[in-house]
């Protein structure tokens, strides 16, 4: 399912993406895209002191391959939606 994005980010060695965020899901994964084109992710903390936030990025960066630091939250802090910048380098 992010496979395209993947090959962005590779390809241009940054990518940005809207993403919706669902806490206290049972586990955390990708659930697909919304009708606008935004990224729909499940994940299991809390959002109580960033620990959603902070699952969220942990999450991500997994699935790019790259560090926890090279995924930032550019918008949205303490809301559903969020615009993420997921670096290479």
């Amino acid at each position: 399912m992010l496979e395209g994005l993947k090959q962005r980010l590779a390809t241009e060695g940054k990518l940005v993406v809207d993403v919706k965020v669902v806490p206290r899901s049972a586990r955390s994964e990708v659930t697909g895209f919304m009708e606008d084109g935004a990224l729909k992710i499940k994940v299991a903390a809390v959002p109580d002191r960033g620990k959603a936030n902070e699952e969220l990025r942990s999450f991500l960066a997994k699935q790019f391959g790259v560090g926890k630091g090279m995924v930032k939250i550019i918008a949205g802090e303490t809301s559903q939606r969020k615009v993420l910048r997921i670096d290479i380098e």
